[in-house]
């Protein structure tokens, strides 16, 4: 096949379909221009009717000033006629400060992870200064983004206008015979000789999807993406479902299906780390867990629910209703085979979850479907070498701190992706190891790893080194920590201290003009030393979309930027809360430490020493000397700042 001729065709099929919508669009327009028309001559008309009856016009008459000054200023205004003039004193406006100018920006109270921009979307304003003295900018933030600019001659197809019906048209198009696309209602002219031909699957060859990639850089697509995408818009425009989707079990087409057919929607848009669907802050959904778990203590029923409970049913009747047959619909077994591998033998409870049948009923469907898909495991004694696996734990935990202390030096912080190699120990090779984090409770290695945090024990408020959470400088895991309150979420009982961040705690803070520069963010509340005031929240990005937007940002002299760990950046340019005001200080009031929250590095602000209520919040930005002279020519008072 002649690339150069399918992409000549792609090209010219793009334009036709965008004229096309272009026609459509001014048609409607024009419609739209009529009919408000209409209307607006309706109501001229009504209008003029009503002006065609005369009116009375009453002027309010001023009393003539008397005993005033004969210098103060007067403003005196005529209607003609037999009209007299009016007076009235003028007021003199005093001029008011301005208040300081701000970039807009859209209030988070979460990090929120966004795509590289490949494209430089338009060519930001600097200032005549600004290129007076840097005449070669604009040239090198262009080669930062390879030349790509929106709208240029090498970007042929526009991000923006390329939807999903336009790329499905394109495709569609250009996979049909000559004769169909004669008789399409769009009045496709492409020759037969840049047709593409059908695979066996019915997906068009993978030639015009790499064309499409070529036309539109922008995207960020690679091959497999702009497939699915066009797999998905097919099934969506034609009205089919895809072959792994399961009817919805309330619905009237439910079927009678396996566990993982039903649980498939929820294994792959659910994210187990945030507890939401479809997050965008983890690209990595980790599937179920294959290890084996410690088996619940409530889980199995020990009395009776009532007369008719199946702990009644004696050998000789099991049989009889084993061999009887029972009606049941596919939401119900769907639901049952949901439900039994967490609940396993406990039928009573099986029954109320499903509700529509009983537990004797639930346990003659047990016998009938026999073995599971999902077997029982076999859950090993909690208590068999309890004290061997605690002392084991400890000592791999001592060996960590030693490996911490002895890293110190280096400030290498990636990010935690979890490990998933089955049947092999955590070793260099893990993903964990190898960039020196902990394995957290979203690995797939053992419970048992070496490298597995295992929480801590304390039995304080978790602020000082004794506690291992702390002195690995990460919150404490409710999950993992038992004894110190991680796992309490009453706001009265609890007493751990080194949960705020996971738990959106915050002090109320307001933004107002400071006296160093700009805007500033002033605390409500005092703070004592220590105490957690807010988290610095932003745009999450890679180091190479920051320094793209830090080039940008430091020709404004103003920027939000800040180092998460080796892969990410927060910025707070766009999106960002009240943090974000914070501004720099060579004596800060408060201090920053990044921490590991439930696998997410996260910024906490942490109040240096005690700060009284109303004080603006300062941290230290780490700027070299000649770049604090830049961005920040104003230092605060060192009095005030060490009160």
């Amino acid at each position: 096949m002649d690339i150069e001729r399918l992409t000549k065709a792609v090209e010219q099929e793009y334009y036709r379909l965008k004229e096309f919508k272009k026609q459509e669009a001014d048609e409607e327009v024009k419609k739209s221009f009529l009919a408000n028309r209409l209307k607006i001559k309706d109501q001229l008309e009504k209008q003029a009717e009503c002006q065609k009856k005369p009116k009375e016009y009453k002027y309010v008459s001023f009393a003539p000033i008397t005993g005033h000054m004969q210098t103060t200023r007067k403003s005196c205004v005529k209607s003609g006629g037999t009209y007299s003039p009016q007076y009235t004193c003028l007021r003199v406006l005093y001029s008011v400060s301005p208040i300081p100018q701000f970039f807009c920006w859209v209030s988070l109270q979460h990090n929120y992870m966004v795509e590289d921009e490949t494209v430089l979307h338009n060519i930001p304003y600097m200032g005549e200064e600004v290129l007076d003295q840097d005449g070669t900018f604009i040239e090198e933030l262009i080669k930062n983004y390879d030349g790509k600019v929106h709208r240029t001659p090498d970007h042929v197809i526009d991000d923006g206008s390329l939807t999903d019906d336009m790329l499905y048209e394109i495709i569609n198009n250009l996979t049909k015979s000559k004769d169909e696309s004669s008789n399409n209602s769009t009045g496709s002219e492409t020759e037969d000789s840049c047709m593409v031909e059908l695979n066996s699957n019915g997906m068009p060859a993978d030639e015009i999807f790499q064309v499409i990639l070529n036309l539109c850089p922008g995207k960020g697509w690679t091959l497999e993406d702009i497939k699915t995408r066009y797999k998905e818009i097919k099934q969506r425009l034609t009205g089919g479902a895809p072959q792994q989707c399961t009817p919805n079990i309330d619905s009237e087409e439910a079927q009678s299906a396996s566990r993982e057919q039903t649980m498939h929607s929820f294994h792959m848009l659910f994210c187990r780390r945030c507890f939401k669907y479809d997050c965008v802050l983890h690209a990595w959904k980790p599937l179920p867990t294959q290890v084996r778990r410690k088996s619940p203590d409530d889980v199995q029923e020990t009395n009776p629910c009532g007369e008719k409970c199946f702990m009644h049913i004696k050998d000789n009747k099991k049989r009889r209703l084993s061999s009887e047959v029972v009606s049941w619909n596919g939401a119900e077994s769907s639901l049952y085979r949901v439900l039994r591998p967490i609940y396993q033998s406990n039928f009573c409870t099986i029954a109320k979850l499903i509700k529509t049948k009983s537990c004797q009923e639930v346990y003659q469907h047990s016998l009938h479907e026999g073995q599971d898909d999902d077997p029982v495991p076999e859950f090993e004694d909690a208590n068999q070498k309890a004290k061997k696996k605690r002392k084991h734990r400890l000592w791999s935990l001592h060996c960590r701190k030693i490996q911490l202390k002895k890293d110190s030096t280096n400030n290498h912080v990636y990010n935690y992706v979890p490990c998933d190699h089955p049947g092999q120990p955590c070793d260099q090779s893990c993903i964990c190891i190898a960039t020196q984090n902990f394995c957290e409770k979203f690995c797939q290695c053992s419970p048992d790893c070496q490298n597995r945090f295992p929480g801590c024990r304390c039995k304080a408020q978790c602020v000082t080194k004794q506690c291992p959470c702390f002195l690995a400088v990460r919150e404490c895991d409710a999950d993992l920590c038992h004894t110190c309150g991680a796992d309490n979420f009453s706001s009265d009982t609890m007493c751990c201290k080194n949960v705020g961040l996971q738990r959106g705690d915050r002090k109320h803070m307001y933004f107002a003009p400071s006296d160093v520069a700009g805007w500033g963010v002033f605390s409500k509340d005092s703070c004592q030393k220590n105490e957690l005031i807010g988290e610095y929240c932003g745009e999450m990005i890679s180091q190479d979309e920051a320094d793209r937007r830090g080039k940008v940002y430091d020709k404004y002299m103003c920027s939000f930027l800040f180092n998460l760990n080796n892969d990410h950046v927060v910025d707070a340019t766009r999106k960002g809360n009240k943090m974000r005001f914070a501004n720099h200080s060579i004596n800060p009031n408060c201090y920053a430490k990044v921490m590991m929250v439930n696998g997410d590095h996260r910024i906490g602000i942490f109040a240096k020493r005690y700060i009284e209520a109303g004080d603006e919040l300062f941290f230290d930005y780490r700027y070299s000397a000649m770049d604090a002279l830049k961005f920040v020519s104003i230092e605060r008072d060192v009095d005030v700042a060490l009160r």
